[in-house]
């Protein structure tokens, strides 16, 4: 018997991954953290999965949660996985802390039959304010200082139209938030956190 589902707060951003993920189907989650999406998606849409996660300190708190989670580097690629094991690979605001993101969108679109893809969208008007003062942003979606952030590939929704673009990647759906809220109007200005729906062009 399933557990009663906890009335937690979700994030908006997981809450829009939940819309666009299958019931009943099979997730793998690419630095899934302490697992509270995979651990979500389970209660509310009865998905089964994998996360995968580098720190140990995440990796023991998801497997607490009850998450089957690989504790491995996706800088290595996801060699491990078959073409189209899962029917959604989910990259939550990781993307912008990858060496090599060409490859793992690739590596993604591959094992992936569709792939949900966010992150901080860099252009927004409060970071463009920050540099435009002379400072390197720091915010809520972007909390790290200059020395001591992970974040390596920063990039704006028009980039990522571009990359998509230029790779022959399909946007099924594309959403811009600022505070949970959707943003139609200018979103590579106003809206802070970018969210894909990907597949891969068959020709």
């Amino acid at each position: 018997m399933n557990k009663p589902v906890k009335n937690i707060d979700i994030r908006p951003d997981f809450a829009l991954i939940t819309q666009w993920v299958t019931a009943n189907s099979n997730v793998l989650d690419l630095g899934c953290g302490d697992g509270t999406l995979l651990t979500h998606l389970h209660a509310t849409l009865n998905t089964t999965g994998y996360g995968i996660e580098k720190d140990d300190a995440n990796w023991l708190a998801a497997l607490k949660n009850g998450v089957d989670v690989i504790q491995m580097n996706l800088e290595e690629g996801l060699s491990g996985f078959e073409d189209q094991s899962f029917d959604t690979v989910i990259l939550s605001q990781t993307l912008q802390a990858m060496h090599n993101t060409e490859s793992i969108v690739h590596e993604m679109l591959r094992v992936g039959r569709e792939v949900i893809v966010t992150f901080p969208n860099f252009g927004y008007w409060r970071n463009r304010l920050q540099i435009t003062l002379g400072s390197m942003p720091v915010s809520k979606s972007l909390p790290y200082q200059w020395y001591d952030t992970p974040n390596v590939h920063l990039c704006t929704v028009r980039d990522f139209d571009q990359f998509c673009q230029q790779h022959q990647i399909q946007v099924l759906e594309r959403r811009v938030l600022t505070e949970g809220r959707d943003v139609s109007l200018w979103p590579n200005l106003l809206g802070n956190l970018a969210m894909y729906r990907l597949k891969r062009l068959h020709h």
